[in-house]
C-alpha cells in the first residue's frame, strides 16, 4: 500500500507540474523585436527573459533593417529573424511577417521610421528607447552620436534614456519610463554615450515589464 500509495502521489505531482507548464505556456506574452545594429539592448532583453527579470515572455521575431549584429545574436540563441531591407516598403512588409498573436514589438536600437498607419494599428503595443531625456533631443535625425554631440555642445547639466510609446509622431508617444545621470564638464558624447547604455540596460526590461502587465 505505501508503494501505490506514493506512485499515486508522484503521478499526481507529474500531472500538477504538466498543467501549471500549459498555463504557463498559454500566458506567456510574444515579442517581437526591431533592430539594426549591434543589439547589444536586443542581448539585455534575451539575458533578463532567461533570469526571469522579464517575467513570462518570449521573443518570437527580431527583424533587421540591414545587416547587422543583432541578426547574429539572434541566430546564436535560435530565435527566428528576418531581414527587411530598409525602404518606403519596409512598414507592408513588416506588417505581413508579424505573428498576428504578437502582445508587444519592441524597438531596440532600430532606425527606420515606421510608417504611420503601422504606429496606429499597433498603438499601445509599441515601445523605442531613445537615448536622451524627452521630449529633449528627439526627433528626425536624433539618434546615437547626434544626440549625446547635441547634449555636450548645448552643455547640459544631465542626459539620460527614455523609453515611450511609438506614435506617428518620431519621439512624441508618450514616455513608460525615464532615467537621467548628470553630465560633467569632463564628459564627452563618447562618455555620455556609454552613460546611456547603462541606463537603457537598467530601465528597458521594467518598462517591458510594465507595458506587458507584469508585477
Amino acid at each position: 500500500m505505501p508503494l501505490q500509495s506514493g506512485l499515486v502521489n508522484n503521478i499526481e505531482s507529474l500531472v500538477k507540474v504538466s498543467n501549471l507548464d500549459k498555463a504557463h505556456k498559454i500566458n506567456m506574452k510574444n515579442i517581437v523585436i526591431l533592430v539594426s545594429g549591434s543589439g547589444s539592448n536586443l542581448q539585455r532583453i534575451i539575458d533578463t527573459i532567461d533570469s526571469g527579470e522579464i517575467q513570462n515572455a518570449k521573443i518570437s521575431l527580431v527583424v533587421a533593417d540591414r545587416e547587422c549584429y543583432g541578426l547574429e545574436r539572434a541566430q546564436n540563441h535560435n530565435i527566428k529573424n528576418v531581414l527587411i531591407p530598409r525602404g518606403k516598403n519596409f512598414s507592408s512588409e513588416l506588417s505581413e511577417i508579424i505573428p498576428e498573436n504578437t502582445d508587444l514589438i519592441v524597438l531596440a536600437g532600430f532606425l527606420s521610421i515606421l510608417k504611420p498607419e503601422f504606429c496606429e494599428n499597433w498603438s499601445g503595443k509599441i515601445i523605442n528607447i531613445h537615448p536622451a531625456l524627452l521630449p529633449k533631443y528627439g526627433g528626425k535625425g536624433m539618434w546615437g552620436h547626434h544626440v549625446h554631440h547635441a547634449v555636450i555642445e548645448a552643455k547640459e547639466k544631465e542626459s539620460g534614456a527614455t523609453v515611450h510609446f511609438v506614435t506617428p509622431g518620431i519621439d512624441e508617444g508618450e514616455a513608460i519610463l525615464q532615467k537621467s545621470f548628470a553630465v560633467t564638464e569632463k564628459d564627452t558624447p563618447e562618455t555620455v554615450a556609454e552613460k546611456v547604455h547603462l541606463v537603457e540596460y537598467e530601465i528597458f526590461p521594467i518598462a517591458i515589464n510594465k507595458v506587458l502587465g507584469n508585477k
